[in-house]
């Protein structure tokens, strides 16, 4: 018979490397960073997208600002009223008259005081330029608002202190 044999030595394990865990561990590191890193860029891309306007933001505004634009156009200012104006029109040999009452609008308190002052000389432009006038060009409302323009005009060659915004008839009246 055989011998006993005695057991086998049981394998032992290979001394393991010191290199494997740490190199776990400094890729675990760098995956948590750049993970941090991405997280941080959204995070902070979020905020300024927030701060930036949008399309919505820039439509709103201009809208805003149309609206705000069209209430001080609607904004009358204050008004002065000048007395009667009767007036031949050019080219009728004093057969056709035109009587006129207007108002002016005006942009602030201290062109009023101009106004006031030299009502003489407004009048007289206002004279000068409806008697150059003939019948046929301010019986239509095309010719009236040429003359308003004409008129608004020429004042305002001569204001320092504001202008005149608008002219309004308050009785035009052809003969």
């Amino acid at each position: 018979m055989a011998e006993p044999t005695a057991p086998a030595p049981a394998p032992t394990a290979a001394p393991s490397s010191g290199g494997k865990p740490t190199l776990f561990i400094i890729l675990a590191v760098i995956n948590m960073a750049v993970v941090m890193g991405v997280g941080a860029m959204l995070y902070l891309g979020q905020k300024k997208k927030e701060a930036e306007p949008g399309i919505d933001d820039v439509i709103k505004g201009e809208h805003e600002q149309v609206q705000k634009e069209e209430r001080n156009k609607e904004f009358i200012g204050k008004l002065v009223p000048l007395e009667t104006f009767l007036v031949n029109v050019s080219g009728s040999r004093g057969r056709k008259l035109v009587k006129m009452n207007m108002e002016l609008e005006l942009t602030n308190a201290e062109v009023q005081e101009e106004v006031e002052k030299i009502k003489p000389k407004i009048r007289d432009y206002i004279i000068i330029i409806a008697s150059s006038k003939t019948f046929a060009e301010i019986s239509t409302k095309e010719g009236k608002d040429a003359l308003r323009d004409e008129i608004k005009t020429q004042i305002n060659l001569f204001l320092t202190k504001g202008q005149i915004t608008k002219v309004y008839f308050t009785e035009f009246i052809l003969n």
